[in-house]
């Protein structure tokens, strides 16, 4: 585990891999109550997610739906992707590895490839970058040896990185997100995490938690539609906000983070 200085190394994304929802999107694994997803409405939020990555700047690739793999649109848990290296999931569900696995061909053609191996476990969706260093949540889904061995590559290629605990939520970016160089976005159960200690915050309110998955991409801030408490403390940022409806996904745990890999 690595120190770190907020504010410094690379931030600029200028691709983005997501992978088509399928007809089995409402047979993924959740533990919200919040219903059946529609899956026509799910294409139609797909693809102005699409458009709101291409108008930050960032060329797209979409990969086809993987019908046996319910989940696998949430393309961000079966990597992490950081500049110099594409590292490969090992996701805490066993029933979502094969995600992984087949999403390493398709990275490989941009970075050198890592892989996390067992015992360890790891989300993408546990890892948040800040710059040129990473936050890496040990949760039900990432466990520390899965930790550990994503530290270990991160320092290999020049990056700092700590843990930080997941006491609640199913990932780490569930409640805790970078809005700006040296700020985050989060939930009042991080507000005291001696991890977090060296930024700025942003306290999203408790009937609002959801909001907390935000991304930051080339300095305009992508947030689900439907939150205005939060929506008035982001736009004191003074960054360009794109609301983004992710209701049918958040039927199924996800996010705006969760449907692409940013690099």
């Amino acid at each position: 585990m690595t120190g770190h200085s907020p504010g410094t190394g690379p931030s600029w994304f200028t691709r983005a891999i997501l992978r088509r929802p399928g007809q089995s999107l409402d047979r993924g694994i959740t533990t919200a109550d919040l219903g059946t997803p529609d899956l026509n409405l799910a294409l139609q939020q797909f693809d102005l997610y699409t458009r709101a990555l291409e108008t930050c700047g960032l060329s797209v690739e979409i990969l086809d739906p993987l019908e046996e793999f319910p989940d696998a649109h949430f393309v961000e848990d079966s990597a992490v992707v950081a500049p110099g290296v594409a590292v490969v999931s090992r996701p805490g569900a066993g029933a979502r590895r094969g995600e992984a696995a087949l999403m390493e061909s398709t990275l490989a053609a941009h970075k050198p490839i890592r892989r996390i191996e067992s015992p360890g476990t790891l989300d993408g969706g546990d890892v948040l970058m800040v710059e040129n260093h990473y936050l890496i949540g040990v949760s039900d889904r990432t466990n520390a040896a899965g930790a550990r061995q994503l530290g270990a590559i991160l320092e290999e290629f020049g990056h700092t990185w700590q843990t930080v605990p997941v006491a609640a939520g199913l990932h780490f970016k569930s409640s805790v997100n970078v809005v700006a160089t040296d700020t985050l976005l989060l939930t009042a159960e991080f507000a005291q995490a001696e991890a977090l200690s060296g930024y700025k915050h942003i306290l999203v309110p408790e009937h609002e938690a959801y909001a907390c998955n935000v991304l930051l991409v080339n300095g305009r801030l992508l947030v689900p539609s439907g939150y205005p408490e939060t929506l008035s403390r982001l736009r004191k940022l003074g960054s360009e906000i794109i609301e983004v409806d992710t209701s049918e996904f958040r039927k199924m745990d996800g996010g705006l983070t969760c449907l692409s890999l940013r690099f």
